[in-house]
């Protein structure tokens, strides 16, 4: 593991190759944040069965997916594919058939892990950097596409709360509505609470409740989001998320503002999603 810290906070970064073992074909396995801890306040992060266990698939702390939208080769006898940030994968078994290779560069106040990936067609170069400034963790992507053909990015963080100690959760920049079902009954799940923050009902839940928010904005998010030992935390995009769901279990909360792009031959992306602790 990698560690960016200063006198406020210490960021924990998956080593892609060394802790290989906590990866699989869901999340990117560079630059991965798996813990952000206050220095005197401990550990902010959590994860959907953290402290208990872990596994590849729920993740911890704040892991990121291109996972959605892998990549097939036409011209192949299998149905392996590549998802970017991880490699060639098995979408049948679930596993890595061959993880990418990273270079990791190292300054001060930043990590930054480059990868190339070669894949029938496609062609693809992506940088992750994680920066940390005071109290604002910056983790930024760079996708290139270097192939001959149009390169469809779909892709969304997955940051994971501690539960607040009140019912309210998150309030967004931008007017959303809840979708009908927001729960299996009227008082579980979500709804807009009186002082216009995401409430949960309910809890604490037995299982997950996953719910896409209905929104109209045409600028990037600013998330506020309650947290048990700091009171409030603050996330922002640098992008308009084209699909917003938010999630919970009774261990974590989340909120996954997606990016859906189209990159053309020769093209590149850039973007990046703040933490502000």
């Amino acid at each position: 593991m990698h560690v960016l810290d200063n006198a406020s906070l210490a960021v924990t970064i998956l080593d892609p190759v060394a802790d290989r073992e906590r990866f699989g074909p869901r999340y990117c396995t560079g630059g991965y944040i798996f813990q952000v801890e206050d220095a005197r306040r401990g550990p902010l992060l959590t994860g959907p069965t953290h402290p208990d266990s872990f596994n590849w698939f729920d993740g911890q702390g704040i892991p990121d997916s291109f996972a959605q939208n892998p990549l097939f080769d036409p011209a192949a006898t299998n149905r392996n594919a590549l998802i970017i940030g991880i490699g060639e994968c098995d979408l049948v078994a679930r596993t890595v058939v061959a993880y990418c290779d990273w270079v990791v560069e190292r300054s001060p106040d930043s990590l930054t892990m480059s990868s190339s990936h070669a894949f029938g067609p496609h062609s693809v170069r992506l940088e992750r950097t994680v920066r940390l400034d005071s109290r604002t963790v910056r983790s930024s992507t760079r996708v290139v596409n270097d192939g001959h053909g149009l390169l469809p990015i779909r892709w969304f963080p997955h940051p994971f709360y501690p539960h607040p100690d009140s019912d309210d959760l998150i309030r967004l920049s931008f007017p959303v509505r809840l979708s009908e079902g927001a729960g299996p009954a009227p008082e579980t799940g979500y709804r807009i609470g009186p002082t216009g923050f995401i409430h949960r009902l309910g809890w604490p839940w037995i299982d997950g409740y996953f719910m896409p928010l209905e929104h109209d904005s045409r600028a990037p998010a600013t998330i506020v989001q309650r947290h048990p030992v700091l009171g409030l935390v603050a996330g922002a995009t640098s992008y308009v998320p084209a699909f917003f769901p938010i999630w919970g279990n009774s261990r974590t909360f989340s909120w996954e503002p997606y990016l859906e792009e189209t990159i053309g031959a020769g093209g590149e992306l850039a973007w990046w999603v703040d933490y502000v602790f």
